[in-house]
């Protein structure tokens, strides 16, 4: 056994809340190293009376699994002692608690679980498990209203630059509502909308208002209530880490230099302060001077911040935030907003930018999710660059499902791009059958699926700004043959209910052929991916023997029993079966067990 290997913090995400009764308890090992772990537990109160709960294996990445509990007292989980009882496949046994590794049952170093305080419950809106998001650039969707176009607006269509503006509106959205609902969507991820400098309007200059460019408050007060008429819902996009240089305070701070009253909601490097696009005296986002960062340690920001975020959740009945750059912000300014957000709006989301695992905002704190680009950079990585193989694919991923609680990462947002990278397409070099397996990938997998307007029917191009095109609404010049994929895999994912609830477990992955399983009960639906251009048969272990279903086509696999010998060179013994599938270059296969009674 290899005990180095063995973790486990003694806290969050190693174990955490689900309700006041109820604790998750997550132990990590070497890779396939046990055969099995257990978790002990007993009162402070009442040390002779222990209790044995067999931990179940949940997955494995390259070099560890994964293995977690569930246990549910009568009363409020309160001075709960623990350990573990771990036995490799040679029958022995160690016991490992806080202080390190024993052979012997230990009679002190127990782990300890304080207290179920109401706060430290993980809580994230349960509507936000599995949702499919439609993030919209508003600048560049659809033109409803050219009368509030900036001046000198270029044609719809136009090559996009970092200056020009093409007219989008809310008028532009509220018009091709239909197209939402026929599409599928759940919620709508909007760029801001709020009065600012640049066409991306994130150099916000007035929080309270939208910018005229994009319409009234009328106009926005429809949007929400004809989306939440179809049951979707609507995110704003938040920036709080910085502002424009016309926002108000940083107006007043150039007026009156020392003496201004908001000298302590910016950071000023030295006086005079005046606008410089580099080199500025105040510290900005990405030293890009015009956008000054905000002091977000400094109460009155907070309280700024607060106050705009409840406005709009108050006003006009959003349903939460997506916050730009959150690993930026002072944590205090998020842990204050999402105290003052959740007692008055415990069903607002909470969604926070960041190009890494996040684990410091999502601690149940602060954000509820992040945008998940770990996700989209291994997507990117294994189908679009080929550049990995399936097996460091597999890990990525299942490396990343084991940072987060499953009720977490059953709500990540899950992109394949967006308004700050590459169009997915753009990547795989206009392959659209390997942005078609990305995607079976993005619906399948847990989490949140996230389209970046315009995927679906084959818009592409580089990073910001050509990944900011406008929106193509002539239907002879969209990829109609795609537009129906993405409805057809939408459709599929809302319809199983183990693609958006279910479990999830590796069942292989060598060279460019990837399989995972996802289940919830009886069901299973098992999906199985090949990268390459070559066309491949591959033998796939599943949970049951007997008829699995292709979903795509209806055509039936059976699936052959087999022993629990042969079953240890694949994984534990989760698998009873094995499907011979063919796969063609870049195709993918669902392949959903049929149970018969």
């Amino acid at each position: 056994m290899n005990l180095s290997a063995i973790s486990h913090k003694g806290a969050y995400p190693d174990i955490y809340l689900i309700d006041r009764k109820t604790l998750i308890f997550t132990l990590h090992t070497a890779v396939n190293d046990i055969k099995s772990c257990t978790l002990m537990y007993y009162s402070r109160t009442n040390c002779e009376k222990i209790f044995h709960a067999p931990m179940e294996y949940c997955f494995s990445d390259n070099y560890h699994s994964h293995y977690s509990v569930k246990i549910i007292f009568e009363d409020t989980a309160r001075y709960q002692k623990y350990y573990f009882k771990i036995t490799d496949q040679a029958d022995c046994s160690y016991y490992f608690n806080a202080w390190g590794f024993c052979e012997d049952n230990p009679e002190n170093g127990a782990f300890e679980f304080l207290y179920a305080n109401q706060n430290n419950v993980l809580k994230i809106p349960e509507w936000s498990k599995g949702q499919i998001y439609y993030q919209i650039f508003p600048e560049r969707f659809c033109d409803g209203n050219p009368k509030n176009n900036p001046k000198e607006c270029s044609p719809w269509g136009t090559a996009p630059t970092r200056e020009n503006y093409m007219g989008g509106d809310i008028k532009g959205i509220l018009k091709n509502l239909d197209y939402l609902t026929d599409l599928g969507v759940d919620c709508i991820y909007l760029n801001p909308i709020f009065q600012g400098d640049f066409n991306h309007k994130y150099a916000t200059t007035d929080y309270f208002k939208i910018d005229p460019q994009f319409g009234t408050e009328e106009e926005f007060l429809q949007l929400v209530d004809e989306l939440h008429k179809r049951e979707i819902r609507i995110l704003l996009d938040g920036v709080f880490n910085h502002c424009g240089i016309h926002f108000y305070a940083f107006k007043d701070l150039l007026e009156n230099q020392q003496d201004s009253i908001y000298t302590d909601w910016f950071y000023v490097r030295h006086y005079p302060v005046n606008v410089s696009e580099t080199n500025a005296p105040y510290e900005c986002v990405g030293e890009y001077g015009y956008m000054p960062k905000l002091n977000t340690a400094c109460e009155e920001v907070q309280n700024f911040i607060c106050n705009v975020m409840i406005y709009w959740l108050e006003k006009f009945h959003i349903d939460g935030w997506r916050l730009d750059v959150a690993d930026e912000v002072d944590n205090a300014a998020w842990t204050k907003a999402r105290t003052e957000i959740k007692h008055r709006f415990p069903n607002a989301l909470l969604l926070g930018e960041t190009w890494g695992d996040g684990l410091e905002l999502v601690d149940g704190k602060q954000m509820d999710i992040i945008m998940n680009y770990v996700f989209r950079d291994a997507l990117r990585d294994f189908i679009a660059k080929e550049s990995i193989d399936a097996s460091t694919f597999s890990h990525r991923l299942f490396q990343m499902l084991s940072h987060y609680p499953e009720e977490q990462s059953l709500c990540l947002f899950n992109p394949l791009d967006s308004h700050d990278t590459e169009r997915f397409l753009y990547f795989c070099n206009e392959n659209k059958e390997k942005l078609k397996l990305a995607v079976m990938i993005q619906m399948c997998f847990p989490g949140a699926p996230s389209i970046y307007y315009g995927d679906e029917i084959g818009i592409t191009g580089e990073n910001d700004p050509d990944c900011r095109k406008c929106m193509v609404w002539n239907k002879k010049e969209q990829d109609l043959e795609l537009l129906e994929y993405y409805k057809k895999m939408i459709q599929l994912r809302k319809s199983e209910a183990c693609l958006k609830s279910g479990k999830t477990i590796e069942n292989f992955n060598k060279e460019k052929i990837f399989s995972f399983s996802r289940y919830y009960d009886a069901d299973e639906i098992c999906v199985v991916c090949n990268s390459d251009s070559q066309d491949k048969t591959v033998l796939i272990p599943v949970m049951y023997p007997g008829k699995y279903e292709n979903l795509m086509n209806g055509s039936i696999y059976e699936a052959v029993e087999i022993s629990d010998d042969e079953n240890q060179v694949y994984n534990h013994s989760k698998f009873k079966g094995t499907i011979n599938v063919d796969l063609k270059p870049y195709d993918g296969k669902i392949l959903k067990r049929r149970i018969t009674l």
